[in-house]
């Protein structure tokens, strides 16, 4: 980086100014946060106008540091790369079972705001420890966020939760907040019926028929499926809350539990909800993003505070390459992809959302036309 920054002549210079800049006291990561804060409610803002209810989706997930032990707030975290290392392949050696693999890391929150179409708006990521004197516990990082999304946003958004949030007590800050979700239900997890009886998911809908069929494009597979759906009222075990129970059924796979707070008492609204929960998928491709392309998993820095500037100044990376998928710059990406990254694949140009190739463009770009950095040095 300290090459890119003053040429290459100059690497040691550079990195030492951006050492100095992480190191400052000048300045905190929180000012990025806040910057990130005001971005997402203009996402809002914009949605509203236009007659969209703006979707909040939230996820977590580790950053992995597996060969580190000195750096500031590590804990232990399971690690994903080990899962998919010990999946068994046919044809080779068939990995042990046993309890998940945990490494050094730390723990990750990240929230996105997106509408029904379009590319998301990153609003807020969060990173903390279990262990040592700055420990903290999962729930209270959430509930300071979702205390923070409650003031800005209120009841104008509708949060989106996969089955990590699943249980009593999300369903209780939902219900305290009197926040509007649609929240994927575990299949093993039981709620009360009409009549009052505890019953699973898979249970509930056994006897029911989907109310309507629809093709609905399936982008893991790229192609479409043949899908039901059917939705009926239900009520949480602990506060007897009022909720619905939005069933997507495919062949072959198993069925999609959504239990929301949105009425879904016509097969319109139920196609809605599950319509509004696929849009969920933009955040795991957004941390599959952020981990492989843009290295979060890679910064060596041992001090907590300058970890975390760099990794807060890294998502304005993230939030800027975003902004390239405006329609209003569809010219400006045309010619960005076809002069520095062109591709004569299929795949790459049916892509609709290029940042790989964007990231790539850029840096061909400022590498044959460097940008002049020593004007505001």
């Amino acid at each position: 980086m300290g090459g890119y920054l003053l040429g290459s002549e100059a690497c040691q210079a550079g990195t030492k100014r951006i050492s100095n800049l992480l190191h400052s006291q000048k300045w905190t990561a929180g000012e990025i946060e806040k910057f990130h804060w005001e971005q997402a409610s203009q996402r809002v803002q914009e949605l509203q106008e236009q007659g969209e209810r703006p979707l909040v989706i939230w996820d977590e997930s580790v950053l992995e540091k597996p060969e580190s032990l000195k750096a500031e707030r590590l804990c232990a975290v399971r690690s994903s790369k080990a899962s998919r290392l010990k999946r068994i392949k046919p044809g080779f050696f068939n990995p042990p079972g046993g309890r998940p693999v945990c490494v050094p890391g730390f723990h990750w929150l990240k929230v996105l705001v997106i509408g029904h179409k379009g590319p998301p708006t990153l609003a807020h990521m969060r990173w903390w420890t279990t262990r040592g004197e700055e420990a903290s516990q999962k729930r209270e990082e959430e509930c300071e966020v979702f205390d923070q999304i409650d003031g800005l946003w209120g009841k104008e958004v509708i949060h989106l939760w996969d089955r990590g949030f699943a249980g009593n007590p999300w369903l209780t800050q939902a219900f305290l907040r009197g926040a509007r979700f649609i929240l994927r239900w575990p299949k093993n997890y039981q709620l009360l019926d009409e009549f009052e009886q505890l019953k699973k998911p898979g249970e509930l809908s056994k006897a029911r028929r989907s109310w309507d069929h629809r093709l609905v494009w399936d982008a893991r597979r790229r192609c479409e499926r043949k899908t039901g759906i059917i939705a009926f009222p239900v009520f949480d075990r602990t506060h007897h809350q009022p909720l619905w129970l939005v069933v997507a059924r495919r062949k072959g796979q198993s069925p999609w539990y959504l239990l929301t707070s949105e009425p879904a008492h016509s097969p319109e609204l139920a196609w809605k909800i599950v319509f509004a929960y696929a849009r969920r998928w933009q955040i795991e491709m957004a941390l599959r993003y952020n981990k492989s392309e843009l290295a979060f998993e890679s910064p060596r820095l041992l001090q907590w505070d300058a970890r975390l500037k760099l990794l807060s100044i890294t998502g304005l990376v993230y939030s800027f390459l975003l902004s390239l998928l405006h329609p209003t710059l569809s010219e400006l990406r045309s010619w960005l992809l076809h002069t520095f990254c062109h591709r004569t694949g299929k795949r790459s140009q049916i892509t609709p959302a290029p940042l790989y190739r964007l990231r790539f463009a850029l840096s061909l770009l400022w590498l044959s036309h460097p940008p002049p950095f020593f004007s505001f040095l």
